[in-house]
């Protein structure tokens, strides 16, 4: 199952800094960044990736995000800017319950690549199933 990551975090009279690092406290070489905002009460996801390794950070608000490994759902409270939940290869997850304000960030292992989806969540169960 996903795991959470403590991101370094560095302030003093000037501000804060936290730090993401390939290699180091995120898992793998990082090919990719994205960020979804804009979010409404509209879910997200809905599918899990064959080989794609991702770190999900909440920069600002809140959202929760389900997360299944084909034997056990669990649900999650992105509300850390500091936090990072590194997700493995062959995971369901969904994004919901979105605050107005989320940004929520993702740091991909490798570059969009459609081929590497599973949409369909009984095909996914199939397959982590054998």
């Amino acid at each position: 199952m996903p795991t959470w990551i403590n991101l370094q975090r560095i302030s003093d009279e000037r501000g804060g800094l936290v730090i993401a690092e390939a290699q180091k406290n995120i898992p793998f070489v990082i090919k990719r960044v994205y960020c979804l905002y804009d979010l409404n009460d509209k879910p997200r996801g809905f599918h899990a990736h064959k080989k794609l390794q991702q770190v999900m950070v909440c920069l600002v608000g809140s959202c929760e995000v389900m997360l299944d490994d084909g034997r056990t759902r669990e649900m999650v409270k992105f509300d850390k800017f500091s936090q990072g939940l590194s997700l493995p290869i062959m995971i369901w997850h969904e994004v919901l319950n979105c605050s107005h304000d989320c940004v929520l960030m993702v740091l991909a292992s490798d570059y969009y690549d459609e081929a590497d989806y599973i949409r369909d969540y009984d095909f996914f169960k199939s397959s982590v199933m054998r």
